[in-house]
């Protein structure tokens, strides 16, 4: 039986994050959970470990029906087609699974090939998201990325080919970049995307090889205003071609968005598994943050030593629950139910802040009662997020 608290009055979905934190090198701008090893992995070891994990979680939370499955990196098509099928298989022994399942794997194009992604189809993946990044070679170079743009090019064509539902990835802001320049680059690849791109602004975080690089003067970004121009020109382009901005950094056609992203951002529940996944499970005490060692070796000792890899358990306070709320259901162009965030929060927004914020254009009422950022508000959103959350 379900608790009672688990029954969510907005039902967003329950989704099921798997973490396979491997990659075949490590790019300079990337601060996830991900590791290069240079010795083979031992997948079966990994297999059973998941399982392990995936049961104490669904201890957690029983009675779900799961709707989204997300393998996210790393690099999860790194598995093998057999390791993927055995941890989906572990997921439906735990968890009712929905007919509709979307199930996505994120995938480089180095280790993209045809009898691959049939594997990962027969395993029961039905959508893919593939790491191109950018469309010519110079930059993938400057990224980092092992592939070239015309391999990118050809496992786009492949995933096309294997699924209905495929999207990739770029990253825009980069060196020298212009406005002009993207909007011609961004075309191409919307030529090539069927119904989903996400498009990120290039942010130099904390760790990274590229924070070293900057701080050493060999490395220099687009500045705010650059920055903002390049993320008009996404928007419009994108939306002339039919593929709207549904989220901050994420383009679709009408009914192609994520669904388990959309999880995250209309704050469901989802389970979190593996080296450094994080969950947010409603439980009979509370909704609770869960977070998991992030290094593989030491995650998969604890997992086999006392059954999961959990290091960190948080009851979320009614505050935090309204602040994640807010931060996660912003980016959304639908926004986010004031009563909601009443009823997480336990307090209402300031309307005097919000009429505030209206007035510079920056947030706007919908006739339905959400309260959603504006085009002109999405650049500035964090500065939104805590002015309302203060």
């Amino acid at each position: 039986m379900t608790p009672m608290s688990a029954q969510l009055p907005f039902d967003a979905g329950f989704g099921v994050y798997i973490h396979w934190p491997f990659c075949a090198s490590k790019c300079p701008y990337c601060d996830f959970n991900s590791h290069v090893r240079h010795a083979p992995v031992d997948e079966a070891r990994y297999v059973a470990a998941f399982r392990r994990e995936i049961a104490h979680q669904a201890e957690l939370a029983p009675g779900r029906t799961v709707s989204t499955i997300f393998l996210g990196g790393g690099t999860p098509s790194l598995m093998r087609p057999g390791t993927v099928g055995a941890i989906l298989d572990a997921v439906a022994a735990n968890w009712a699974v929905a007919p509709d399942v979307e199930v996505t794997l994120e995938a480089n194009p180095t280790s993209v090939e045809a009898a691959r992604l049939r594997g990962y189809r027969a395993a029961g993946v039905n959508r893919v998201s593939l790491g191109v990044q950018a469309m010519n070679d110079r930059d993938l170079v400057a990224l980092g990325r092992l592939h070239s743009a015309e391999e990118a090019m050809a496992a786009v064509k492949v995933a096309a080919s294997v699924f209905d539902r495929y999207s990739f990835d770029l990253i825009y802001a980069r060196p020298d970049q212009t406005p002009g320049a993207w909007a011609a680059e961004l075309k191409e690849a919307i030529g090539h995307a069927a119904e989903h791109l996400s498009l990120y602004q290039l942010t130099i975080e904390p760790g990274t090889m590229f924070e070293r690089l900057r701080d050493a003067g060999k490395l220099v970004v687009p500045d705010a205003d650059a920055a903002r121009a390049l993320y008009e020109t996404t928007r419009e382009v994108c939306e002339a071609h039919g593929l709207p901005a549904y989220e901050i950094s994420n383009h679709a056609r009408p009914g192609a968005e994520c669904r388990h992203n959309l999880v995250y951002w209309r704050y469901g529940e989802y389970a979190g598994v593996g080296p450094g996944a994080h969950a947010r499970l409603a439980t009979a005490t509370g909704r609770l943050a869960l977070s998991t060692e992030l290094v593989p070796e030491n995650w998969l000792a604890k997992v086999e030593a006392e059954g999961h890899g959990v290091t960190e358990v948080e009851r979320l306070s009614p505050e935090s629950q309204g602040d994640e709320f807010l931060l996660m259901g912003l980016r959304l162009v639908e926004g986010v139910d004031q009563a909601r965030y009443e009823a997480l929060a336990g307090r209402t927004l300031d309307p005097r802040r919000i009429d505030d914020l209206a007035r510079e254009r920056l947030v706007e009422r919908t006739p339905d009662g959400k309260l959603r950022v504006t085009r002109e508000g999405f650049p500035v959103l964090d500065a939104i997020v805590a002015d309302l959350a203060a």
